[in-house]
C-alpha cells in the first residue's frame, strides 16, 4: 500500500491531538453566545430593500427633514350608537388618560369638536357631535368617525425598538386601567403593533423548532448507531457550530429578520447530514484494521464528496448575495458562512469527539438495509425498461412547473402572485390579523405615500404657494384608489370648520391669502401642522396620500398620475414653478419587495446553477455527471412551484428561496451519486454494475439525507408565520420530489444519455 496522504497525515494530527482540539472549540462557546445574545432584531418590511436602492435613499433623506412618527389606530365598535353620550364619555376619558403617556399625541374627531364645545356633560352635545362628525367627508375618509365605529389616532416618538414596545405597552396598561364597557374593547391596529408581532416571532421560532428537530435527531442517531456515545458526539458538534454561526451573524453586523431563522436551520441540518456521513463511514471498521488506522482512513475517504457537497452548496447560498432584498442578502452570506463553519467542526471537533467519547465501530447490516438491497437490485432494470415512461412525465410536469411560476404568454396563465404586505405574514387566525382586515373592510385605505414638496427657502408659506398646494391636494383626492390626502392646508380647512365657516377655502387669491394670513404663527402653536412644513428653511413641505395596499406596478401608476397632476400645477401656478415633488415613502418601499421577488429567484438561481455546476466540473471527469448532476434538483424545485400554484401557496420573501435552499442542498446527493459511479467505472464495470454499486453504497445515504432535510424544515410547520409554515412545508415536499428523482430520473436519463443497455439485454 503506498504511504498516507497529506490529508491522512493531517487528520492523524487532529485525531492525536483531540484533547486540544475540543478545548479550543469549547473555549469559543462563551463569546458566541454572547455575540448571538447581542443580535439585534427588525420586522419593519420596509427595510427589506437594500440601502443603495434609489426609493430607499429618497425616502431616508426625506425621514431627515420630516421624520415620520409612529401611528397606531385604536379602532372602537360599541354595539349601540356611536354618538350616545356614554360612549362619547369614554372614550374622551381614553383619549385624556393617553395624552398623559409621555411623547404620545392622541387625536379623534371628538377632540376636535371640543374645542369648539368642551363640556360633555351640555343639554345636546351628543346630537351637535353628531351634526358635526358627519358635516364633512374629512373625517369618514380617515377613518375617524364611521356608521359603527369611532376611531383614536394615536402618534408617538419612537426612535428604537425597545421605546415602541414600552410605549405599545403603556398603552395597553392604560386602556385596561380606564372603564370601557360602552365603547367595547379597541382593535389594535397599526405597523407598530406588526413590527413588534414579526420581531416576537422572529426570536421565538428557534426555540420552537430547535427541540422539534433537535429530537428527531436524538431518534434517528439512536435507530441508525445504537450509541449514547454517538448521540451526544453529534449533539455536541452541532450544538458548537451552530452557536458560533449565530454569533458570525453579530460579527459581520447582521440583524434579526423574517427570513433569518432559516440560517441556523439550514446550517443545522446541512451539518446533521454530513455527520451522519461521517459517523457511517466510521463505524464501518473492518476486522483486521486497527481503529486508529480505520479512523484516518474513514476521514480520507468521506473528504471529497463531503467537502463538495458543502462548497457547492456554500457557493449556492452566497448567491444569494445579488439579491436586492437586504435579509435574503445577508441570509444567504450568513449562511455560506456557517456552512464553511460546519465543515471545520465536522472534520476537527467531531472526530476528536468520536475519540473521546469512545464511540464504538460496528458492522453488518441491518434489517431496513437488507430490504433496502432488494430494491436497488430492481432499479437498474426499471429504469431502463421505463426510461422514456419516467423522462417524459418528469418534463411535463417540469414544463407545467415553469408554466406555473412565470406564466404563458398571451396571458393564459398568469405569474404567481407576489405577496409583500407585512400584514400577509400574519396568521390569519390571530387578534391583530382580524384587527387589521376589519379596519382595512372598515376603512377605504391602508397605505400612505409622501409627495415631498422642496421649493425656495421661505417660499412655502407664501399665500401663492399654499394656494397651489390646496388645489393639487384636492386635484390629488379625486384620483381613483386616493381615500385622503392631508397637507397643510388641511389643518386650515378643520380650523375653518370648528369655527363654523365650512371645511373648504376661498377660491379666490384675495380671500385665500386673508384665510392663511397667520400662518407663520399657527406653525409655533399647532404641533400637527409642524409636521407638514420644514421649519428650518420654511422651503420643504410634505403631502399624505392615503391609498389602497398595493403592489409595486400600482404605485409607479400611482407615481405617474401623481406627476402628471404636479405638472399641471406647475403650468398653472407661476410660484411652483422651481419647486421639485418627489413621491416617497415607507408604503412605497414594502410595495417594492415584490419588484425584486422574481429577479432574486431569478439571478441567484442562475448564479447558484453555473457555481455548482463548476464545482462539480472539477470534482467529476465523467461528461454525463456534469450535465446531470442537477437533473433531480431541477426537477424537484419546477414540481414544488407547480405544487404551490395549485394549493395557492404565494411567492414571498421566504418561499422564494425555495429553488436556492433546495439545489444548495439537495445537490448533496448527486455528489455521492456520481462519486460512487465513477469509482465503479474506474474498475471497468458496466453501466448497470456501476448503477448497482452507486445505489447499494450510496442509496442509504440519499435516503437519509432527504430524511433529515425534510424532518428540519418541516419543523418549520409550526411556525406562527405564514410564510416560515410555507416554506417549511414546501421544502419537505421539494426533498421528496428529489429523492425520487434520484431513484428514477436520474438513472433513467444516464441510460439514454449513454446509449447502453443492462448487461441482461445486452445482445
Amino acid at each position: 500500500m503506498p504511504g498516507p496522504s497529506w490529508v491522512e497525515k493531517l487528520f492523524a494530527a487532529i485525531i492525536a491531538k483531540r484533547v486540544l482540539v475540543v478545548v479550543v472549540w469549547l473555549a469559543l462557546v462563551p463569546g458566541a453566545a454572547w455575540l448571538a445574545l447581542q443580535l439585534p432584531s427588525d420586522g419593519a418590511i420596509d427595510r427589506l430593500v437594500v440601502e443603495k436602492d434609489p426609493d430607499v435613499v429618497r425616502t431616508r433623506a426625506f425621514q431627515q427633514v420630516f421624520p415620520e412618527g409612529r401611528q397606531v389606530v385604536l379602532l372602537f365598535e360599541p354595539q349601540g350608537d356611536v354618538f350616545s353620550l356614554p360612549v362619547l364619555n369614554e372614550l374622551a376619558a381614553v383619549e385624556h388618560a393617553l395624552g398623559k403617556v409621555k411623547g404620545v399625541v392622541p387625536f379623534s374627531a371628538l377632540s376636535l369638536f371640543r374645542r369648539r364645545e368642551a363640556d360633555l356633560s351640555a343639554d345636546g352635545f351628543a346630537s351637535r357631535f353628531r351634526t358635526f362628525a358627519e358635516g364633512t367627508p374629512f373625517f369618514r375618509k380617515q377613518g375617524l368617525v364611521g356608521a359603527h365605529h369611532l376611531s383614536l389616532a394615536v402618534t408617538f416618538v419612537a426612535p428604537g425598538t425597545h421605546e415602541r414596545d414600552a410605549t405599545l405597552v403603556e398603552l395597553d396598561r392604560v386602556m385596561a386601567s380606564i372603564p370601557h364597557a360602552a365603547i367595547g374593547e379597541p382593535r389594535r391596529v397599526g405597523q407598530p403593533y406588526v413590527e413588534q408581532w414579526l420581531e416576537a416571532e422572529t426570536k421565538s421560532a428557534t426555540l420552537r423548532y430547535f427541540p422539534l428537530f433537535g429530537a428527531f435527531v436524538v431518534v434517528l442517531v439512536l435507530a441508525l448507531y445504537r450509541s449514547w456515545r454517538a448521540l451526544l458526539a453529534i449533539l455536541l458538534t452541532l450544538g458548537v457550530t451552530v452557536l458560533l454561526a449565530m454569533g458570525l451573524g453579530q460579527v459581520f453586523g447582521f440583524t434579526l429578520t423574517i427570513v433569518s431563522e432559516l440560517v441556523p436551520l439550514v446550517v443545522l441540518v446541512t451539518a446533521t447530514a454530513t455527520l451522519v456521513y461521517l459517523h457511517s463511514r466510521y463505524i464501518q471498521q473492518p476486522e483486521d484494521v486497527s481503529l486508529e488506522q480505520h479512523h484516518v482512513f474513514a476521514l480520507a475517504n468521506k473528504a471529497l464528496p463531503v467537502t463538495a457537497s458543502i462548497v457547492a452548496a456554500l457557493l449556492g447560498f452566497a448567491a444569494l448575495a445579488v439579491s436586492q432584498i437586504r435579509p435574503i442578502r445577508e441570509m444567504g452570506v450568513w449562511t455560506a458562512a456557517g456552512l464553511a463553519l460546519s465543515w471545520l467542526t465536522s472534520f476537527t471537533l467531531f472526530p476528536a469527539l468520536q475519540r473521546l467519547l469512545k464511540c464504538p465501530t460496528r458492522k453488518g447490516t441491518t434489517p431496513t438495509g437488507r430490504l433496502y438491497l432488494r430494491l436497488a437490485d430492481a432499479l437498474p432494470d426499471f429504469t431502463y425498461r421505463f426510461r422514456w415512461p419516467i423522462l417524459g412525465v418528469a418534463f411535463a410536469v417540469m414544463v407545467a412547473g415553469g408554466a406555473a411560476l412565470f406564466g404563458l404568454p398571451g396571458g393564459l396563465v398568469a405569474p404567481m402572485r407576489m405577496e409583500v404586505d407585512a400584514v400577509e405574514y400574519i396568521d390569519e387566525s390571530l387578534p391583530l390579523r382580524k384587527d387589521m382586515a376589519a379596519y382595512e373592510k372598515a376603512i377605504a385605505g391602508l397605505a400612505a405615500v409622501r409627495i415631498w414638496v422642496k421649493t425656495e427657502d421661505g417660499a412655502v408659506v407664501e399665500p401663492e404657494t399654499l394656494h397651489a398646494l390646496d388645489r393639487f391636494s384636492t386635484a390629488v383626492g379625486n384620483e381613483p384608489g386616493v381615500s385622503s390626502v392631508i397637507g397643510p392646508t388641511t389643518l386650515l380647512r378643520l380650523r375653518r370648520y370648528v369655527a363654523g365657516q365650512g371645511d373648504a377655502l376661498p377660491e379666490d387669491e384675495e380671500g385665500f391669502a386673508e384665510a392663511v394670513a397667520d400662518f407663520e404663527q399657527l406653525l409655533l402653536t399647532e404641533q400637527e401642522l409642524r409636521g407638514f412644513i420644514d421649519l428650518k428653511s420654511l422651503g420643504q413641505a410634505q403631502l399624505m396620500v392615503v391609498t389602497r395596499r398595493g403592489d409595486a406596478a400600482s404605485f409607479e401608476a400611482l407615481r405617474a398620475r401623481l406627476d402628471a397632476l404636479w405638472k399641471a400645477e406647475q403650468a398653472r401656478s407661476p410660484s411652483l414653478a422651481s419647486a421639485q415633488a418627489e413621491v416617497v415613502g415607507e408604503s412605497i418601499l414594502q410595495a417594492k419587495i415584490s419588484e425584486h421577488l422574481v429577479p432574486t429567484l431569478t439571478e441567484s438561481f442562475g448564479l447558484t446553477a453555473l457555481l455548482i455546476f463548476l464545482t462539480f466540473l472539477v470534482v467529476f471527469r465523467s461528461g454525463a455527471a456534469r450535465v446531470m448532476a442537477m437533473v433531480p434538483s431541477v426537477f424537484a424545485i419546477l414540481a414544488t412551484f407547480l405544487v404551490m400554484r395549485l394549493t395557492g401557496i404565494p411567492l414571498n420573501v421566504a418561499t422564494i428561496l425555495i429553488a436556492t435552499t433546495v439545489l444548495g442542498t439537495t445537490e448533496n446527493d448527486q455528489v455521492h451519486f456520481f462519486h460512487h459511479y465513477q469509482e465503479a467505472k474506474k474498475d471497468g464495470a458496466s453501466a448497470e454494475k456501476s448503477m448497482l454499486h452507486t445505489f447499494h453504497i450510496s442509496g442509504h445515504a440519499i435516503i437519509y439525507a432527504t430524511l433529515i432535510n425534510a424532518s428540519g424544515f418541516l419543523a418549520l410547520a409550526f411556525s406562527n408565520l405564514p410564510p416560515m409554515r410555507q416554506f417549511g412545508i414546501v421544502s419537505a415536499i421539494a426533498f421528496g420530489f428529489s429523492m425520487l428523482a434520484d431513484f428514477t430520473a436520474l438513472p433513467a436519463a444516464l441510460w439514454v444519455f449513454l446509449r447502453q443497455r443492462p448487461d441482461s439485454k445486452t445482445p
